[in-house]
């Protein structure tokens, strides 16, 4: 099948299924003798897998692992469990590191007047935060 085809059947764009082919995250396929790539049916289920790593905030790299193990019969649940307790450490650092600018925006945004004056306390702290570093 045609990328265009393959596309429309995994729920991706063209483009990111040309981005995976270059990261290494699937292999090229095959051309045919008019140039174009030839797709088959398992490269459907390749595509969705990473799709939904992805979503769940997967790196490339991590999603490089992660279709080894797929694609590895013999794989230990271990290392899949391995991968995933890291990756919510991860998320979690995140999200803690989300709370906190949410929080100083906060503050930011409780020091503004909102009004049609031009002195603004947000634009002020943050250029006050730059001279920090």
């Amino acid at each position: 099948m045609k990328i265009g085809t393959l596309a429309e059947r995994a729920g991706l764009s063209t483009k990111t299924i040309r981005y995976y082919e270059k990261v290494g995250l699937i292999d090229p396929p095959p051309r045919t003798e008019g140039g174009y790539r030839a797709y088959v049916d398992n490269d459907i289920d390749i595509l969705r897998f990473v799709a939904r790593a992805r979503g769940l905030g997967f790196s490339v790299k991590e999603c490089k692992a992660l279709l080894t193990l797929y694609s590895d019969r013999s794989r230990a649940s271990a290392d899949v469990k391995a991968l995933a307790l890291a990756h919510i450490e991860e998320v979690d650092r995140k999200i803690k590191e989300l709370q906190s600018i949410r929080l100083t925006l906060g503050e930011l945004a409780t020091k503004c007047h909102g009004d049609d004056r031009p002195d603004c306390p947000i634009i002020e702290e943050l250029s006050n935060m730059g001279e920090a570093r």
